[in-house]
């Protein structure tokens, strides 16, 4: 199982290692920019993968299943906000430090298995959010701002959803593989930081 798990993320990561680029919104379409941001860094994806999962713990823990779609709508939510006030023309101070720390922070979170109430993880990944959804907005150039964000809000949910997934999927066989992605999430965060 575990070897079956390191190729997939062997897999993942070299499919993602040359998507740091993102899409100009000019050359390609509002939505579809908007759509592939996340989708396209690995720093997104990670952060937004390992949001999912911590969801998938908590909800173990919590035996209601709320955290499954409470930390994920914070995350939306919140990163909807900081996009607006990109749009705004307010700016944030270290908006890409912040978003490397988030997948640092989420990934040592899951690692952890840090057990806290729903509502205070709902609060913990809308601070992560504000500054991914502030990275889109400072991104969007003169493309629409409603079928932008319309593209990025549904790709982050598909990537949050992935994350559910995979750990409730993992937490039935091996609770502790769920661990072993946070822990790796972390280190992948480290390497973007120095790399």
């Amino acid at each position: 199982m575990l070897k079956r798990l390191s190729l997939a993320a062997a897999i993942l990561a070299a499919a993602t290692a040359p998507a740091f680029a993102h899409l100009d919104p000019d050359a390609h379409g509002s939505f579809m920019a908007g759509f592939s941001h996340p989708l396209f860094g690995l720093d997104h994806i990670l952060a937004m993968v390992a949001v999912g999962l911590w969801a998938a713990q908590i909800a173990r823990e919590d035996k209601n299943n709320r955290a499954l779609w409470v930390v994920p709508s914070a995350f939306v939510g919140t990163m909807a906000v900081g996009f607006l006030l990109a749009l705004s023309g307010i700016g944030l101070p270290f908006v890409e430090p912040a978003i490397l720390a988030s997948v640092i922070g989420l990934g040592l979170l899951v690692a952890m298995a840090v057990k806290l109430p729903v509502s205070a993880c709902a609060a913990i990944v809308g601070v992560f959010a504000l500054f991914h959804g502030h990275a889109h907005g400072g991104e969007l150039g003169t493309a629409g701002a409603l079928q932008f964000g319309i593209g990025f809000a549904i790709a982050t949910a598909l990537l949050h959803v992935a994350g559910i997934a995979l750990g409730l999927g993992i937490s039935r066989f091996a609770p502790s593989v769920t661990r072993i992605a946070g822990a790796a999430t972390a280190l992948l965060g480290l390497s973007l930081v120095f790399g």
